[in-house]
């Protein structure tokens, strides 16, 4: 009897969650609908791995989509009643270009006349921390995991397994590079040069980021560029981080910062998981992969990632 108490639970959730999905898609709503003036701060959450494409808007998505952030970015650079804009972080990072494309947005929308601050959860590292130096002024806790200012790239070799399982591979190519990354075999000397070029170019992206983005030298910042992670309050001592505090704090900084007087209205924008808003941050956490310190995005051949 209990094991159909408990099936009937779970079904019962997953039928409220498909409802919800189409149902309430409080993301679709805009500050202008719902009559916000002047003194509200936007809050625009990114939860999870920061990826290119949709990834982040579908059923029990533990990502974050690139291109929605974005969108959103520019919808609150439109409105006139939003006076600053939080972004609020709890991911492990990404991938180097989406996480430039947010960076990017958050640039233009500083143009448009708008503040933004970086309010920092549990982690906001790597691709994260990339988006962050791109705002105004960076809140953390104490103890989140931020830093790990780094570029990795992974690619597994089974050329091991494929002899124990007796498989061989043949490939046909149009160039002597086509199959870098191949699983059945390990990278030459010349292959192993290109891909340090490609992650050496992307490491020096991040490094001008950042520095640009928290005023410092290249060279300084390089000295904490080897992919470490720091606390929140190790990151505030040596310059990553403006300020030690939580959302509120975050969100008082960003109202002071666009003059608002008084404690600010809190406007939400975007697409609001359905599980962050009926099950809970918990749950949240887990599908979001919280608390790692670094993501490696994932392509066929091999994967790299911002860490």
């Amino acid at each position: 009897m209990s094991r159909k108490i408990i099936a009937g639970v779970i079904l019962g959730l997953v039928a409220l969650s498909v409802i919800l999905s189409f149902g309430l898609r409080t993301g679709d709503r805009s500050p202008r609908q719902t009559g916000f003036d002047k003194s509200k701060v936007g809050v625009i959450y990114i939860d999870g791995a920061i990826a290119s494409g949709q990834s982040g808007t579908g059923f029990l998505s533990s990502g974050c989509s690139a291109e929605e952030i974005a969108a959103t970015l520019r919808r609150a650079a439109r409105e006139p009643e939003i006076g600053a804009v939080v972004i609020r972080l709890n991911s492990p990072g990404g991938t180097p270009a989406a996480s430039q494309e947010i960076g990017l947005e958050i640039e233009r929308l500083r143009q448009s006349g708008k503040k933004v601050v970086a309010s920092m959860g549990d982690v906001a590292a790597s691709g994260a921390y990339w988006v962050a130096a791109c705002t105004d002024q960076i809140v953390a806790n104490p103890g989140t995991m931020t830093g790990s200012i780094g570029v990795i790239m992974q690619t597994p070799n089974l050329e091991g397994l494929y002899d124990k399982l007796g498989i061989s591979e043949q490939t046909f190519k149009s160039g002597p590079y086509k199959d870098m990354g191949s699983y059945s075999r390990p990278a030459t000397a010349e292959e192993r040069a290109i891909f340090q070029s490609m992650i050496d170019d992307i490491y020096n992206q991040f490094v001008d980021a950042v520095a640009k983005g928290r005023h410092k030298e290249v060279l300084e910042v390089k000295q904490l560029a080897d992919g470490r992670v720091f606390t929140g309050r190790q990151a505030m001592e040596i310059g990553l981080v403006d300020q030690l505090g939580d959302f509120h704090d975050a969100v008082l900084l960003a109202g002071k910062l666009a003059g608002i007087s008084g404690e600010p209205a809190i406007a939400e924008l975007g697409s609001n998981s359905i599980w962050r808003n009926f099950l809970g941050g918990g749950w949240q956490s887990i599908l979001s992969g919280k608390g790692m310190p670094a993501f490696t995005g994932g392509e066929s051949a091999y994967s790299y990632g911002l860490r």
